[in-house]
């Protein structure tokens, strides 16, 4: 979430099957000024380096960079834009149960922004997204939203001796860590916002967050009819501590409030209580992040008892040609483990990013066990390629297999067996230059029996990306 977290993402790509997760709060800050590269996160992005004229090389620059003088002595403008086009293949939906069609479809997320910073202290940061899904058939929230706000917050910072204070009011996102749990949801085509009031205080060693926010819910109706109100609320008390070095612990406390939730075993008002931990890190040619979540609380008269876990760590060869990473990824989340007991155990993984898996959705953070060995590897020409396998169970057959965020795969609650499969995934990413980035994903999932007699079968997914970002 803070500039130094930026040495991690190598841990990152290989932990997560990723060539790199987006840093989530702040910038890095230079020696001397250097033209910035545009970011997952385009408020993270700060142009202020381009007032110095010999900065100014490329075309639009006068708008990435525009000062507001004389109305505005301190104030100055920036523009830009993000175009990303994905194509996605995916011959065996949900796998294939109750029918689910092969898919062939093109994924298309246009969004523009305006950043205004009217002194030192203050900004207003504005972004439009457009999200369409082109020969998808069904559209899911997540797939699709016409034109519509996605941020919409003014900042405040102020820097001192002591440390420095940020604060934001409005429409924004925010993320935490790997982003297991609470993410900004780059990989689904719908990215996730929160209308939210957030502050932090930060230190060279300490960090304080807190917020209260509603997620913004997503219509595919009409132009701006996204919404938020009082039926879904998250809240957060977060604290982060360098120890031992530059290695970091943090902690967090969360309230999850959501009207008319439904789980196999409960539904009604769900009340969650989260209690997370952390600790990152890395010595040497080894890197490693640790984390852990108790859920509690309750969804109608059912009492919530849930938890979850992953581990990730990585050993980097770097005077070898590619300085591959081998790296181990291992999770684990509570199930239910017996219907009508009063006590529902199915962990909710709450905002958590495509990513994490693999984009194919075959993999939830619900009910699951998986261990998964990486191979990461960097080119000369900025090539970073992934590899890994997954290997999956259940950890209650009493509850289902998951699919991407939390669903159920209809009839597998209950049934024998607790392997479900194993997944083989492949990714490419590759930097054409500051401006364009592409990637390639493949991933092969192999089922188990359990998915199998409810009429599920191995799967494919092929998903090609082109982003435009200036």
């Amino acid at each position: 979430m803070i500039p130094r977290r930026m040495r991690y993402a190598r841990l990152l790509s290989g932990c997560c099957a990723l060539a790199a997760l987006p840093v989530v709060h702040g910038q890095e800050t230079a020696a001397s000024p250097v033209r910035p590269i545009p970011a997952m996160n385009r408020w993270q992005e700060d142009w202020s380096s381009l007032a110095d004229p010999s900065l100014r090389t490329e075309p639009g620059d006068g708008w990435k960079y525009h000062p507001l003088a004389p109305l505005l002595p301190d104030g100055w403008l920036s523009l830009g834009l993000t175009l990303r086009e994905r194509y996605e293949q995916n011959d065996a939906v949900n796998f294939g149960v109750n029918g689910a069609p092969r898919e062939a479809y093109l994924l298309q997320r246009l969004q523009v922004h305006a950043d205004l910073h009217l002194d030192s202290h203050w900004r207003l940061f504005t972004q439009l997204e457009d999200a369409r899904a082109w020969a998808k058939d069904p559209v899911t929230p997540v797939d699709q939203n016409p034109l519509d706000l996605r941020l919409a917050f003014a900042e405040y910072v102020q820097h001192t001796a002591a440390g420095t204070l940020k604060a934001r009011v409005g429409r924004q996102d925010f993320a935490f860590d790997l982003q297991r749990f609470v993410s900004s949801r780059d990989g689904p085509n719908v990215r996730q916002s929160f209308d939210a009031v957030w502050a932090d205080w930060e230190t060279a060693d300490w960090r304080f967050i807190a917020f209260v926010s509603e997620p913004v819910q997503y219509l595919d109706s009409k132009p701006f009819d996204d919404h938020s109100n009082s039926a879904f609320r998250f809240h957060t008390v977060r604290v982060e501590r360098h120890v031992l070095g530059d290695n970091e612990l943090s902690a967090y406390w969360s309230v999850y409030e959501r009207a008319n939730a439904r789980y196999i075993d409960a539904s009604g008002l769900e009340r969650r209580d989260l209690l997370d931990a952390r600790f990152a890190g890395k010595s040497g040619a080894v890197d490693w992040d640790l984390e852990a979540m108790g859920q509690s609380g309750r969804v109608g008269a059912t009492a919530i008892r849930a938890w979850a876990g992953g581990a990730g760590a990585g050993w980097t060869l770097e005077e070898t040609a590619g300085k591959p990473r081998l790296g181990l990824q291992l999770d684990a989340a509570s199930g239910d483990s017996r219907r009508g007991d009063g006590a529902l155990g199915t962990f909710n993984p709450l905002f958590p990013n495509g990513y994490y898996f693999s984009l194919a959705g075959y993999t939830g953070y619900a009910n699951l066990v998986q261990v998964k060995p990486t191979l990461t590897l960097h080119s000369a020409t900025g090539l970073v390629t992934t590899f890994g396998a997954g290997l999956l169970w259940r950890e209650t057959t009493g509850d289902a297999v998951y699919v991407q965020p939390n669903v159920p795969v209809a009839g597998t609650a209950g049934e024998p067996g607790r392997r479900t499969g194993t997944y083989w995934q492949a990714r490419a990413d590759y930097r054409v230059d500051r401006l364009i980035t592409t990637a390639i994903e493949v991933v092969h999932d192999d089922v188990s029996q359990v998915i199998r007699r409810v009429g599920g079968r191995d799967s494919d997914y092929v998903g090609i990306e082109f982003k435009l970002s200036w």
